[in-house]
């Protein structure tokens, strides 16, 4: 049967239009069933166990469970490529943060690009790290250590989440600011480097806030944090500007990411449920005892994760390059 051109026409565009009206629906009615965040790095580590305090709360304001998945592996490049290869319908997210999506970038051969293939969804989490050492380390401050590096050059071992991670260029910048030398020893996540260091097998750590717990049940060492103020969560452990050392300053953080294409309307609705659990006191303290600090609300937008991701891109690939540090 042979359709009238005007009556095809018709049809031709209503079809069109079908996938439009379909996300717009998609979007209205989200979510509609459970929702999985990839979290790129074994269960227990600083990233998994903030996120865990945040997915407990969010479920009350998006009415849907959240399924944690964790992707461990290649310094969180394996999950984050999960999230980049997903479906763009806001059920499938990841966790990033400045290893997944700044410094990885640079030193790995990616099968997906760390500024164009996500949509940035929230920030929820600013962090820095501990100096941390075994406690058989013959070092009381961070003086001591220093001058105990001196006399035993590459005697030490620094456990770090990997090459390139934060805690490999913050060994990398402690060396390079001290004097020291020390060997490298790359794990699966910082919480694996922290049992061998707890059991004596390395030395040192530079830890994310999974060292929270370890630091005050008094298992390890801490010489200073490197931040410019205290952490409310250890505020015995000084500053390295504190304890004598300029210049060892780093910050990291974790947000939301989703595919790239993911609705505006579904990255808002998602946006504002992770603004609904910061408002939280309760989640607040939870927080602040696992050694995070809260962004300010306007630094939690899509729009100002995307910045942030691009001004540390900005600052630290010709860092990364110049050192000619790789992924293996």
């Amino acid at each position: 049967m042979k359709l009238p051109r005007r009556r095809f026409l018709h049809l031709a565009a209503g079809a069109a239009v079908l996938p439009v009206v379909s996300r717009i629906a998609g979007a209205q009615t989200y979510p509609s069933r459970p929702i999985t965040v990839i979290v790129p790095y074994p269960a227990g580590g600083g990233a998994d166990s903030v996120f865990r305090v945040i997915a407990e709360r969010m479920r009350s304001f998006l009415g849907q469970p959240i399924v944690i998945e964790n992707v461990a592996g290649g310094s969180g490049s394996i999950g984050t490529g999960r999230v980049a290869r997903a479906v763009p319908d806001g059920y499938t997210l990841g966790i990033g943060n400045w290893s997944t999506h700044v410094g990885n970038g640079a030193m790995y051969a990616l099968p997906y690009n760390v500024l164009t293939d996500f949509d940035p969804v929230a920030l929820h989490q600013v962090f820095y790290l501990i100096l941390v050492a075994k406690k058989a380390l013959p070092a009381n401050n961070l003086k001591e250590l220093i001058a105990w590096l001196k006399a035993n050059p590459d005697k030490a071992f620094l456990g770090t989440p990997g090459v390139g991670s934060q805690g490999h260029l913050a060994g990398t910048l402690f060396q390079s600011i001290t004097g020291t030398r020390f060997q490298h020893v790359p794990y699966r996540s910082v919480s694996l480097a922290m049992q061998d260091l707890i059991a004596g097998q390395i030395d040192l750590i530079f830890a994310d806030p999974s060292g929270v717990a370890p630091v005050r049940a008094g298992s390890v060492k801490a010489f200073a944090v490197t931040a410019g103020h205290r952490l409310p969560a250890v505020p015995d452990i000084p500053t390295a500007e504190e304890a004598g050392l300029s210049g060892l300053l780093l910050a990291n953080w974790n947000g939301i990411f989703a595919p790239r294409g993911t609705p505006k309307d579904i990255i808002g609705k998602l946006n504002g449920a992770v603004t609904s659990t910061l408002a939280d006191p309760s989640v607040v303290q939870k927080l602040t005892d696992l050694g995070s600090e809260i962004p300010p609300r306007e630094q939690r937008t899509p729009d100002a994760v995307a910045a942030l991701q691009k001004a540390e891109i900005e600052k630290w690939w010709p860092i990364i390059k110049a050192a000619n540090i790789k992924g293996e």
